[in-house]
This record gives structure tokens, C-alpha cells and sequence, in this order.
């Protein structure tokens, strides 16, 4: 089922997965109206379905639905056929454990319900424009024995190309635009289009980014913690 047939100024196809027929052809309807092409699907297994035959550039994911539920499904497919799909989560509950769960399963936003259809919208554009390929930075990091390559948002490890989501590789541009220089929790939470700094929020995606780029993430050879301002990014060997 389809809510809108034309492509927004993006050009992005939005899968839109919540089990309540109002809200969803709302939804629909008001992304449709606003230039997007939005897919619906009423539970996770229906989402799956619409993965695998089809191309989406972001997916808005309702959190409590019957079966699997949203933070299921998306930590799923953080390993699965979508790790960079940018995903944002909805749900009632909003409460700061929840929304850490919602970052630890893999999601880049989180939006607690009710909300105004605004808000949702603003929100995506900013998701799709962290999605872009970044702007033409300094040459390829050294990490230990990846690269990373800024001008073409690859992190290469000796396995081949290691997979980022939106939020992790949005993170990584921003260290490599300012290596050496310690950036604070609110300038990272600008870099991941957050208008809050929910400092946990922020160290969770740290922690996952860590994984990728580190060869132990419990002892950080160049992404460091300095207490009390920030992170700092210090490539090498």
C-alpha cells in the first residue's frame, strides 16, 4: 500500500511501518503531500517484505507493535540487508531508558508519540540530508589497519568495505573534518541533526562507532573520551 506516487525534492522513498491504519494513512498522506513517495506496511514481517523488494532511502519505524517489535526489527537489520538505512523510531514511550534502547538497537532518531506531523517532517529532511555524501574533506584517516576515505564515506578494513549506519557515518565525518581536536557532545549532537543534547544518547553512538573503527572499543586506540568535554578522534597506526 502506497500513500503518494511523486518523489520529494530528495528524491526519497520513505518506508513507513506502524500498526495503526489512522495514524499510518495520516502519515502517509501528509509525507505524500509534502513530495515524498512513502510505502506503508503494518508490522515488521510486512516491512521485511517490502526490503526485499524494494529500494528505501529512510524508514519511520513504530516501536510497540504486536509481534516484532520495532527495536527488534531494526537491530535485526542493522546486520542484515539495511545497515545504513537511516531510521527513525516512534513511540509512546519516551522516556530517557527507552530512547537509549531505541540509539543501542541501531536507530538514528527518536520521535515520542503524540507529535505534531511537523515535527516528523522536519526531522526526516534532516536525516536525509546527513545521508548525503559528505562535502569533499581531507585525504583518507588512517585507523590502525582501516581507512577511512571521507570523499567517498567508505571505511575500508582489511575484510573489505565495513558497513556504517547514517548516524555512525555522520560521527566519523565530523571527527575526520577535525582530527586532533576534541569535540564536544553538543557539536556531535549538531553533527547527528539532534535538537537535544541527551548526553547518553550521544555516547551510545559513540560506543557503537567505536566497534567499527577500533581493534579493542573497551581500550579506544583513536577515539578517546576527555572527561568533561568531548571525544577526540586521533588517527594513526
Amino acid at each position: 500500500m502506497s500513500g503518494g506516487t511523486s518523489f520529494g525534492p530528495e528524491g526519497a522513498h520513505i518506508l513507513l511501518v506502524d500498526d495503526e491504519p489512522k495514524l499510518r494513512a495520516l502519515l502517509g498522506r501528509f509525507l505524500g503531500e509534502h513530495g515524498f513517495r512513502v510505502t506503508m506496511a503494518q508490522s515488521a514481517a510486512e516491512a521485511r517484505d517490502r526490503l526485499r523488494f524494494m529500494e528505501f532511502d529512510l524508514m519511520v519505524l513504530d516501536v510497540m507493535m504486536p509481534g516484532e517489535s520495532g527495536l527488534e526489527l531494526t537491530g535485526g537489520l542493522r546486520g542484515e540487508r539495511a545497515p545504513a538505512m537511516p531510521i527513525l523510531l516512534l513511540t509512546a514511550r519516551d522516556a530517557p531508558e527507552d530512547v537509549i534502547a531505541g540509539f543501542e538497537a541501531g536507530a538514528d532518531d527518536y520521535l515520542g508519540k503524540p507529535f505534531d506531523p511537523r515535527v516528523l517532517l522536519a526531522r526526516i529532511r534532516a536525516m536525509l540530508r546527513r545521508a548525503q555524501p559528505p562535502p569533499a574533506p581531507a585525504g583518507p584517516l588512517q585507523l590502525g589497519d582501516r581507512f577511512f576515505d571521507p570523499s567517498r564515506a567508505e571505511l575500508i578494513s582489511p575484510d573489505g568495505r565495513t558497513r556504517l549506519t547514517g548516524a555512525e557515518l555522520a560521527l566519523l565525518v565530523a571527527f575526520a573534518a577535525r582530527p586532533h581536536e576534541v569535540l564536544s557532545r553538543e557539536a556531535l549532537a549538531a553533527a547527528l541533526g539532534l535538537d537535544d543534547v541527551n548526553e547518553r544518547a550521544i555516547d551510545v553512538q559513540v560506543t557503537r562507532l567505536r566497534r567499527k573503527i577500533e581493534p579493542d572499543p573497551r581500550e579506544p586506540r583513536f577515539l578517546h573520551t576527555v572527561r568533561g568535554r568531548g571525544y577526540v578522534l586521533k588517527p594513526g597506526t
